[in-house]
């Protein structure tokens, strides 16, 4: 029982960075556009969080800095995007390459080559009273970070903007009909700048979390595919965050599980074992996204007037 209730806590633990980078794109694509530059957005909030922890102290100033640096990263993928009209592939993945170049860069700028990297305290668990002691359910829910919990309370809230508010239906109408939704009055472009924004700042915060609550330091390339399995999990979720936020938890299950069998000392090569996620994620990705249909002007830029 003590090690199920340990392997579950980690997985909502290890789930959150995908989370949060898996919303953020779902808000973006159900506009219209499609980032793939998660992975780089992703990176530049890791070293931003940590970079900003580790000169001032405070972990809510890295927080704030990260998802700083992930909205202007998600500009200029809009301005790519929504203005230029650039192919959405491509922009997305000069994002992915100037976030995993530059994040490397500025680490080795401010820090340089280091025997030990540098290390914060991070954010530790702040366990809910009461709540923290229910059993079996009490150390798996309530006795995680902060941050943990914003990742489950931003879940709900955002299935109540996207289905419930006019905003929402705004967002969907432009990424199933942006024709359709301007001619009644909705700023197609306007509303694609403003999603693309929203989720590179929480593909940024995803990023955070990475480097200041679980790793607690930053190092080169540290997400290692974390925001394309953000980017495959929508897929897996179709659009819903329900059901993009079990997919989450899939991986980071994986991920735990991994983790405890190297641990144990399992006889396996540790190459496999680190392999294990990722062959999961794809395994279940074929088998149950294969029909999934994304909003109908995904990838397509729109111009006003034209035909």
């Amino acid at each position: 029982m003590a090690f199920l209730v340990s392997l579950l806590a980690a997985t909502i633990r290890l789930a959150t960075p995908i989370v949060f980078a898996a919303l953020g794109e779902i808000i973006t694509e159900l506009a219209g556009i499609l980032n793939l530059g998660v992975e780089g957005i992703m990176l530049m909030g890791a070293f931003a969080g940590f970079w900003g922890a580790y000169q001032t102290g405070s972990l809510w100033l890295g927080v704030l800095l990260g998802i700083l640096v992930g909205a202007l990263m998600a500009l200029l993928m809009a301005f790519m995007s929504v203005t230029l009209r650039v192919d959405q592939v491509i922009s997305g993945m000069g994002i992915y390459f100037l976030g995993l170049g530059l994040s490397s860069f500025l680490y080795r700028v401010t820090f340089g080559v280091r025997t030990v990297p540098p290390t914060i305290e991070g954010f530790k668990e702040a366990p809910i009273p009461l709540l923290s002691r229910i059993p079996f359910l009490g150390p798996i829910l309530f006795q995680q970070n902060i941050l943990v919990y914003l990742a489950i309370l931003l879940t709900p809230l955002l299935v109540l903007v996207i289905h419930r508010t006019t905003l929402g239906l705004m967002i969907r109408a432009t990424g199933e009909n942006p024709r359709a939704a301007d001619t009644l009055g909705v700023n197609v472009s306007l509303i694609r700048y403003l999603c693309v924004v929203l989720g590179g700042i929480l593909v940024g915060l995803g990023g955070v979390v990475l480097s200041t609550a679980h790793l607690k330091m930053f190092w080169e390339n540290m997400t290692v595919g974390r925001g394309f399995i953000a980017v495959a999990i929508v897929y897996f979720g179709k659009w819903h965050p329900y059901r993009t936020f079990a997919g989450a938890l899939l991986f980071g299950g994986a991920y735990a599980l991994q983790l405890w069998l190297q641990a144990l000392g399992a006889p396996v090569p540790h190459q496999l074992l680190l392999m294990f996620p990722y062959i999961l994620t794809i395994a279940v990705l074929a088998m149950v996204a294969r029909g999934a249909k994304g909003p109908a002007a995904l990838g397509v830029p729109y111009k006003r007037g034209e035909a």
